[in-house]
């Protein structure tokens, strides 16, 4: 994907270069709006923890001032009445400027996901700009839509059409990221297109219009209303990642404590989360996976001697489904949702009668218990999933471990062996 991005913005550049910018004030106008965007875009913090990619109101876009504006370029058509001329080529270099502008700040602080953003803003923007540009300034949109209903109703299939390219796209980098099925990292990511994302589409789409009826004076308009509900949503991001935080601080009690091992909890959370995706698992789901994996031993705080090793796996089923309770009790005091206290303290039942997300912990805390942690050797690895399967007649969910045996299998867990 970032080769054929740079491959297209290579053509963009040096075409733009060659004939020159077409209407280079409206230019300005658009691409000084995105980067206005780029650079107010809402960032993860450095400890994003097992779930890769925060989801949060705007779903996958933390840059919807940058987005609508990419958009609305693709989409224009006309300035105050009076034709552009700009084509798709002309679209992908000022959106990639912008892009390279705003990302200035975060490759300065060493943010590695600035090639992945820019190459999907690129490519999305292409996508709109090719499907309307040739088009329009052929004149073919005004002879056979005109303006009226068929036009707008062209206008609403192709940002549908682009959305679902932003989706293919923004899966592709899921999939490479965290390694888990293409298939279902698309299909996480079509869930992600409602919240902001119907809302910056059709606004790139009205901008446009307003841009061909009113001038670049259309832009401010659009711009502060959007600027507010971006600077909105980091706040609410702020009070989401300190709610985070949280949890990840008392999950750390266990270890502080010397409970746990180093690094355990997060251990289990990464690999309960990677296997949620390979089960098709929604958003939110995964959100609770990981909350109540991250706090799954923290019943052990209750216990007067340490657990050896802090490995719950090999204790006697009574054992553990006390431990459990009582880590759910724990849980519950420190107002973290109701649902990952749940999966605490349903994680040592009997599978059959566990929630899904509870089968998933109790698999991975066991995995991560048998194979010996962070170092665990391949022989260990293996004995340690081979004892999970000849476990799945009452202690773990066959399918949970057929899904953890995959997710090891690529590489995407502690110990993994293939």
């Amino acid at each position: 994907m970032h080769g054929a991005a740079a491959a297209l913005a290579v053509w963009a550049v040096a075409a733009t270069a060659h004939t020159g910018l077409v209407d280079p004030a409206v230019a300005l106008a658009f691409g000084a709006f995105a980067a206005v965007g780029e650079l107010a875009r809402w960032s993860a913090p450095a400890d994003a923890g097992p779930v890769a990619v925060p989801r949060e109101p705007w779903g996958r876009e933390p840059a919807p001032l940058a987005a609508a504006g990419s958009l609305a370029y693709a989409l224009l058509g006309e300035c105050a009445g009076r034709p552009t001329g700009h084509g798709a080529l002309q679209v992908v270099a000022v959106v990639l400027a912008a892009a390279l502008v705003g990302a200035v700040p975060r490759v300065a602080r060493g943010d590695g996901a600035v090639p992945d953003r820019v190459a999907r803003r690129v490519l999305t923007t292409a996508f709109a700009a090719v499907c309307f540009q040739p088009l329009y300034n052929a004149g073919t949109l005004d002879e056979e839509l005109g303006h009226g209903s068929a036009y707008a109703l062209f206008l609403l299939v192709l940002l549908g059409l682009t959305a679902l390219c932003d989706a293919v796209l923004a899966a592709a980098l899921l999939s490479a990221r965290t390694g888990s099925p293409f298939g279902s990292a698309l299909r996480e990511e079509v869930g992600e297109l409602r919240g902001i994302g119907p809302a910056v589409c059709a606004t790139g789409a009205v901008m446009a219009l307003a841009v061909a009826v009113a001038g670049l004076w259309a832009l401010p308009v659009f711009c502060v209303p959007l600027l507010l509900t971006q600077l909105a949503l980091r706040r609410y991001a702020a009070v989401r990642t300190t709610y985070r935080q949280t949890i990840v601080s008392l999950a750390r009690a266990t270890e502080i404590a010397g409970y746990t091992p180093s690094g355990h909890a997060r251990r289990v959370a990464a690999l309960s989360v990677a296997v949620g995706r390979e089960l098709r698992l929604p958003g939110p789901e995964l959100t609770v996976l990981e909350y109540a994996a991250l706090m799954h031993d923290i019943g052990q705080l209750s216990l007067v001697d340490p657990v050896p090793g802090g490995a719950t796996a090999p204790l006697p089923a009574a054992e553990q489904r006390r431990i459990a309770l009582l880590g759910g009790a724990v849980v519950r005091t420190t107002g973290v949702a109701s649902a990952v206290a749940a999966v605490v303290e349903r994680q040592a039942d009997p599978y059959r009668e566990q929630p899904l997300t509870a089968r998933i912990v109790r698999a991975a805390n066991a995995y991560e218990d048998l194979a010996g942690g962070s170092g665990a050797s391949a022989g260990g690895a293996l004995a340690a999933l081979e004892q999970l399967r000849l476990g799945t007649g009452h202690d773990y969910a066959p399918a949970v471990v057929e899904a953890l045996a995959r997710v090891l299998g690529r590489g995407a867990g502690p110990g993994a062996s293939g």
